[in-house]
């Protein structure tokens, strides 16, 4: 991939590698080392008094059954902290050796598949609802033979289905001779193959990490809902599992078993376990394209990066809110979930200045899966491949101040899931909405923690984070990422990409939208908007000078005109740039970096203080270094 990088100044040189280091203040280094009356810090262990100490052979389950009370303090840290013990601390490689030689001793076919990303086999609920991977009697993390045998079963069922055009029932028939039905013949009433246990081949862990779940936004009823609640468990990353197969005693056949084999890897390769439809669970024999592919694309991203969950560091004692707190330091990886996310929230902003927000929730679950208000896996498979950190984020000290920012690439990669209808036609319309949806996406925003922002150096501050905001780095040998290199011209490509969002999703809905005459999501006020392209929404295109650090649409956004206060206490306007303190609220302000120009959108935007900003944003450029690109003009 060769990327295209905004000209950003004060962009520092790289002058050695990132360490973790902590930056606490100085009042807080010497309430640290002050002896007070303070609690004891918080413990992981059920009695800290009298700590365990697990043999490094001993499983996680093990580490689970010593975890501290439900409802001390700390709970949620103490949590994470418990399960980084039992990933860190365990070793499972002489087991899993002796586990994977059986399995060759016994099966007369075996493979190697390896899992690109993650995957949750199992759903165990452990203490405090941690979902636990399935894991065998001894605590080692494996795909049970019950799983693989459904794999290959339902692979057999839906090729047939596909070939004979005919139903799961009769295809149901006409795989009985491989996998045995209790209304067949008496001759195919057993199954012909055998399935034994899957285990990760020999390594410390076993591929066994700490993830994470956080479901940010949440329909309730009609309404939407930002609540995030980052909910760790465990799952296997990038593991290599040892698969094996033999034929049952009495039969002979290797015809069957090669069949068998066929279905079980097509199978595995469409996912195994849950969430398959975001990156989980992909097991792959090579590097070959997945069958079910419509459309990758190649991405970099700079700036604050995706991340997992937030490592424990140590703790750290609080004198003003006279409590512990965990210190942590966020795991940069790249998430297919992530992105999934992303396009999941775009798609409900567009649809929802078209659409009543029952139609939205309704077929946002069908294209991504939905738990409420019905249970669906969702048409649309998001993964990523090849995904990298190739910069670590700069060191939170002051020495961080001279590290480059963090870099990760990775190739996006969409496809229909089984869960897709039939007909050709809708899943074309499908694929072509995913597609316009990807480019807006990408040329809207960021990802990750700082998605709303483009990537900028603070390196000016005196205080860490020393970048902030999140920005895609095209391909530029990639006509994808093809966009014209004026105001004028990205106005037209932008608006013709959205019509063709607008048109797809016409067809999918089979209603007649007129997107040219939008609805309102929900009434605003000056604190009160929804993330909705709808009538009360601009999107702009814009460029003009910058100063250090700050490109023109985010140094207007962070200028002293947009903020609240008086004198020297000045600060930023939560109902325009975001806030976290007395409750947290998203900035209903995007701004994208693409190089020549910006683009900004504005939710609420007909409401002050959106309304100013715009002002001021168009008062300081330009007449032709600025142009709307939403609402769409009634002509297209």
């Amino acid at each position: 991939m060769v990327f295209n990088r905004p000209n950003r100044p004060n962009r520092p040189n790289r002058t050695e590698p990132n360490q973790s280091v902590s930056n606490r203040p100085v009042k807080q280094i010497n309430s640290i080392n002050r002896e007070d009356n303070r609690n004891p810090e918080p413990s992981p262990w059920l009695n800290p008094n009298s700590i365990p100490h697990p043999s490094t052979n001993a499983s996680f389950v093990e580490y689970l059954r010593w975890m501290r009370e439900p409802e001390q303090d700390n709970k949620d840290a103490t949590k994470v902290q418990i399960l980084q013990l039992a990933t860190q601390g365990a070793n499972y490689r002489d087991r899993l050796t002796q586990l994977t030689k059986r399995t060759k001793l016994i099966a007369t076919n075996s493979f190697e598949v390896k899992c690109p990303w993650r995957i949750r086999v199992g759903g165990h609920r452990g203490p405090e609802s941690i979902l636990l991977p399935a894991f065998d009697a001894l605590g080692m993390p494996y795909i049970p033979s019950s799983t693989l045998r459904g794999v290959a079963r339902t692979q057999g069922i839906r090729e047939i289905m596909a070939k004979d055009k005919v139903k799961w029932s009769e295809a149901e028939d006409q795989i009985a001779p491989y996998f045995g039905s209790l209304e067949s013949e008496e001759r195919d009433r057993a199954g012909k193959v055998v399935f034994l246990d899957a285990y990760p081949l020999p390594s410390q862990s076993g591929g066994l990490e700490i993830d994470i779940a956080n479901n940010i936004w949440q329909w309730v009823g009609n309404d939407l809902e930002y609540s995030p609640n980052p909910n760790p468990f465990l799952s296997l990353k990038s593991p290599e599992f040892l698969i094996g197969l033999r034929l049952v005693s009495n039969c002979k056949d290797n015809a069957v078993l090669d069949k068998v084999k066929q279905w079980l890897v097509a199978g595995l390769e469409s996912g195994v376990g849950s969430q398959v439809n975001t990156g989980y669970g992909q097991l792959v024999t090579g590097n070959k394209k997945s069958p079910d592919e419509f459309f990758r694309v190649e991405f970099g991203l700079e700036g604050q990066l995706i991340h997992g969950y937030q490592k424990f560091t140590r703790w750290q004692w609080n004198d003003r809110r006279n409590q512990w707190q965990m210190r942590g330091q966020a795991e940069a990886e790249v998430r297919p979930t992530a992105f999934k996310s992303m396009l999941r929230y775009w798609f409900r902003a567009f649809a929802l200045g078209v659409l009543p927000q029952e139609a939205v929730q309704n077929l946002e679950g069908q294209l991504f899966g939905a738990i409420q208000p019905t249970q669906q896996r969702g048409w649309l498979k998001v993964r990523v491949l090849d995904g990298k950190l190739i910069q670590k984020e700069p060191r939170p000290n002051n020495q961080g101040k001279t590290d480059e920012c963090g870099e990760q690439e990775g190739i996006l990669s969409l496809s229909l899931s089984s869960e897709v209808p039939l007909d050709s036609s809708k899943q074309a319309t499908i694929k072509a909405l995913a597609e316009n949806l990807t480019w807006l996406m990408f040329n809207l925003g960021g990802i990750g923690q700082g998605a709303r922002r483009p990537c900028y150096s603070r390196t000016s501050r005196d205080r860490a984070p020393w970048y902030r905001g999140s920005t895609f780095l095209p391909d530029i040998e990639d006509d994808f990422w093809a966009i014209a290199s004026s105001v004028k011209g990205f106005q037209k490509q932008f608006q013709k990409r959205l019509q063709n969002y607008y048109q797809a999703l016409n067809q999918l809905t089979q209603n007649q939208l007129n997107y040219n005459n939008r609805r309102a999501a929900a009434r605003v006020t000056r604190n009160s908007w929804i993330d909705a392209v709808d009538c009360n929404c601009q999107i702009i295109i814009c460029a003009g000078e910058s100063n250090s650090n700050k490109i023109h649409a985010l140094r207007i956004l962070h200028s002293p005109a947009l903020k609240v206060g008086s004198g020297g206490n000045l600060d930023y306007d939560g109902d325009l740039c975001g806030k976290v303190q007395r409750g947290v609220k998203p900035s209903p302000v995007w701004v994208a970096d693409l190089g020549d120009y910006q683009v900004v959108t504005v939710f609420g935007a007909n409401e002050d203080p959106r309304k100013k900003y715009i002002t001021e944003l168009q008062n300081q450029t330009e007449p032709a270094n600025f142009a709307q690109i939403f609402p769409l003009p009634s002509s297209l």
